[in-house]
């Protein structure tokens, strides 16, 4: 495993501050977390340095971050990844200590522990070494060597669990996603709730380990948890894992090749002309024809909290490097999506496109099959798009079960500003591309109303003129607001900064000119003559109820 792996691994969130090709593409060896001031007789060479910076304070002597940063480089520490929790970001003393020393520095957002970077480290590691040829496995060999008849015959992840666990007595044992969905357990576990599930991958009690794959996410990454600590020998809880991430390795191609089939369903849905025939045949091709009624969802995830580019001056965080220039090879990022369920390479590389997809489908992975099939697949612009087929009058069941579980997959990656918008069932092929405009609307309004956080919205949350508005497109919003606002929106004029804050204010205190004064601070004959300005300028009469909802509405279009 090489230090530029870390940032390739989509759970743990981290970025690069400094280093180059070289520092990046050096061998990890081990972990060590410390926050001593001089961890150096701690050290061994090969190991990246976990440290929280405790030991640094603003006010001290950038010497003291040097003197830190070179007992790493002295002991021969490939990295530091620090914590980015205590002081915000990392202080620019130790970002210039690691440059001087030559040192890479990766930053650890608050929401990615320590813990995880440790267990990601060690389970590459294992990982590599288990695919080396070997004589040792801690797996019987009568039983190691079923599991592989069993995986090449094409046994399901279920039947593949309940195998490698039987000859343990077959313990409780589930493989889970983050969000907590349930991929498998074996044979006398109880199935868990989504949430509760969630919570016990978060948590410290029993034993979880990850099931390494390709191309997976946060949002859709495999987790073995046994609710009994020491039930299982940990050689053997790793041996299992590795053969379930070979087994999820061969879903994802058999996925990846059915992509085309995914886009030309996508391509034709969103086409501007709707060709009914050549809906349906994409429907069928998808394995969609069969069913009665079809929803359409989208969704997006743009990166929330810390940005990924560099401050002035070049002392900040850089961006973190492309994989595809560091190795020769394109940046491993599109996630698998849940059983069943489609998934469309990335054709343009935007990790968000891949991401967002990855969100989607891990979310309708809840969904009961019998209920509802769905296909996923990217779509330009950082946007991912469902179609699900299901029976009549399931609509209001599934934007339930959507509804409940959005916010555990927006956990696995709490950072993101996830947002969803579901369109109203139709009954027709021809009848999903209005269903196709109904949800990107609805789209628009879960961004409005949580933009930095997570939302998944229905036509039935267009409860207002805001969330109403929020769905036109923006070049549209934008010849509005200046055709209604115009003369108030011109350079040069700080009082028409003034008029608009006013003709705001009075807006949201029902045109009251009391409360609109005593909000502003302002006597209330400057109210009046604020507001007979701005009916002057625009030409509206706010006694009239039409030309408020003009204003107001030209005001939500900034």
């Amino acid at each position: 495993m090489q230090v530029d792996h870390l940032l390739r691994l989509d759970r743990l969130d981290l970025s690069l501050v400094w280093g180059d090709r070289a520092l990046l593409g050096q061998e990890v060896g081990g972990v060590t977390a410390t926050d001593l001031e001089d961890p150096a007789r701690f050290l061994e060479a090969g190991e990246i340095v976990l440290s929280g910076l405790v030991w640094w304070n603003g006010a001290d002597d950038p010497a003291k971050a040097d003197r830190f940063v070179s007992a790493l480089s002295e002991a021969g520490a490939v990295a530091l990844l620090a914590g980015e929790e205590t002081h915000g970001e990392v202080p620019e003393a130790v970002v210039d200590a690691c440059r001087r020393h030559r040192v890479a520095l990766l930053a650890v957002p608050a929401h990615t522990s320590f813990r995880a970077v440790t267990e990601a480290v060690y389970l590459r590691q294992w990982g590599e070494l288990s695919r080396r040829p070997t004589d040792h496995y801690a797996l019987p060999e009568n039983v190691r060597a079923d599991l592989d008849r069993d995986l090449e015959r094409g046994a399901s992840v279920g039947e593949l669990l309940d195998r490698a666990f039987a000859h343990l007595g077959t313990p409780d044992c589930h493989l889970l996603t983050g969000s907590g969905r349930t991929v498998a357990l074996t044979a006398g576990a109880a199935r868990l709730p989504a949430r509760r599930a969630a919570e016990l991958l978060r948590g410290t009690r029993g034993t979880t380990v990850r099931v390494e794959a390709d191309d997976d996410t946060a949002f859709d990454a495999w987790h073995l948890h046994l609710p009994e600590e020491g039930r299982v020998p940990p050689r053997v809880l790793h041996e299992i894992a590795e053969l379930l991430g070979r087994h999820r390795r061969r879903e994802d191609r058999r996925r990846a090749a059915r992509a085309a089939a995914a886009a030309e369903l996508m391509d034709a849905v969103g086409a501007a002309h709707t060709d009914p025939n050549r809906v349906h045949g994409a429907l069928t091709a998808c394995g969609l024809g069969d069913r009665r009624a079809y929803t359409v969802v989208v969704a997006s995830l743009e990166p929330g909290g810390r940005a990924r580019g560099g401050r002035a001056g070049g002392a900040g965080k850089a961006a973190a490097p492309d994989a595809g220039a560091l190795d020769g090879g394109a940046a491993p990022d599109a996630g698998a999506a849940a059983p069943g369920r489609a998934r469309v390479p990335v054709p343009s590389g935007d990790a968000r496109d891949a991401d967002a997809a990855a969100a989607l489908a891990e979310a309708l992975g809840h969904l009961p099959p019998a209920v509802a099939v769905s296909v996923v697949a990217e779509r330009p612009g950082g946007e991912a798009m469902a179609v699900l087929a299901h029976d009549e009058g399931a609509g209001p069941e599934l934007r339930a079960v959507l509804g409940e579980v959005w916010p555990l997959v927006h956990a696995c990656r709490p950072g993101g500003a996830l947002h969803a918008g579901t369109g109203e069932p139709v009954t027709t092929p021809a009848g999903l591309n209005t269903a196709l405009s109904q949800a990107r609307y609805a789209l628009a309004a879960a961004r409005a109303s949580a933009p930095s956080t997570q939302r998944l919205a229905g036509l039935d949350d267009l409860r207002g003129l805001e969330s109403l508005v929020a769905g036109i497109p923006d070049a549209v919003r934008e010849v509005y607001r200046k055709t209604v606002l115009g003369p108030l929106l011109g350079p040069g004029r700080a009082s028409h900064a003034t008029l608009l804050e006013t003709l705001e204010v009075f807006l949201a205190h029902n045109c009251s000119w009391a409360r609109t004064a005593e909000a502003l601070h302002l006597h209330v004959n400057t109210v009046h003559y604020r507001i007979e300005r701005v009916e002057l300028l625009t030409g509206r009469d706010l006694s009239r109820l039409d030309h408020k909802l003009d204003l107001r509405a030209a005001l939500l279009c900034r």
